[in-house]
């Protein structure tokens, strides 16, 4: 079992996230730190503070040396896919070759329409990110990407210079979608992650993730499996320790540990004690 963790940027400051970031950087068992993608926070008062993620991402980068890193999930409507693969590009060299791009189709209604942003309907934000996969490893790995979709269209389109890692940084799809999700997951993925829950229900999208990889012939292997699993605010680490080692039976690579909010860098060592059995 591999491990990772992940701080999301809402309630709370930029110290003190940093600092959980330099901590783990040291601590050998965490081999990924993650945030996320919102503008708003979420699961709480949403008029709260939260910083955006691809900045912050940038500066943790520069802040440390070992952990690979993303966002989980990036929404695609968010940012024009050319546009995000030019900043995927640009990260990957500034982290030496330490990105992992994290993307879904976008779910948050309250920010979106805040915005102006465009969610759509379920069908739609499937097309649209479908589209989007093509649109960004064409950009990521080809020289020139010509595409025409109904959401997006491209002419001999470049993105350079391109990141270290070939043919593109790894991408990470996050969502459980069973006829659509998964099925783009298996068509473009290096990474699913699974937003949580028992391992029955892992068990369960794994099985078809896999049924969509044999459709088309590839090998479920290539895939990484990985999870988000819940630190409770009173830091309890056994029920964390108990629900990886359910998934770690159900096949589970990675389990990416969400902290909890205000952070800090003290809960890591004991964490990470926690965790080594199962490694």
């Amino acid at each position: 079992m591999r491990f990772g963790f992940k701080t999301s940027q809402q309630n709370t400051t930029w110290a003190d996230m940093l600092a959980v970031w330099r901590e783990a950087d040291d601590i050998e068992i965490f081999e990924s730190g993650w945030n996320f993608d919102h503008f708003y926070p979420i699961f709480s008062d949403s008029t709260g503070p939260c910083l955006e993620g691809w900045i912050t991402l940038t500066a943790l980068a520069q802040a440390t040396r070992r952990l690979r890193m993303g966002t989980l999930v990036t929404g695609i409507h968010y940012r024009h896919p050319a546009v995000l693969a030019n900043m995927v590009s640009t990260l990957d060299i500034v982290s030496d070759g330490r990105l992992e791009l994290g993307i879904g189709a976008g779910w948050n209604e309250e920010e979106s329409g805040a915005y102006g942003l465009e969610l759509g309907s379920v069908r739609d934000r499937s097309d649209r990110f479908e589209e989007a996969c093509e649109v960004l490893v064409g950009l990521l790995s080809q020289e020139t990407t010509t595409f025409q979709g109904k959401f997006y269209e491209l002419a001999e389109a470049r993105n350079e210079p391109k990141g270290p890692q070939r043919p593109h940084p790894p991408i990470c799809i996050g969502g459980s979608g069973e006829k659509r999700t998964l099925r783009t997951t298996a068509r473009f993925a290096q990474h699913w992650n699974f937003v949580g829950g028992t391992p029955e229900e892992f068990a369960r999208k794994r099985d078809v993730l896999h049924a969509h990889c044999a459709d088309i012939g590839r090998d479920p292997r290539e895939i990484t499996l990985s999870s988000h699993v819940r630190l409770g605010e009173d830091g309890a680490f056994g029920p964390v320790v108990d629900q990886i080692a359910g998934l770690a039976a159900e096949g589970l690579d990675l389990a990416i540990v969400y902290l909890p909010t205000p952070h800090t860098p003290k809960i890591l060592a004991p964490l990470a004690e926690a965790l080594a059995p199962l490694a």
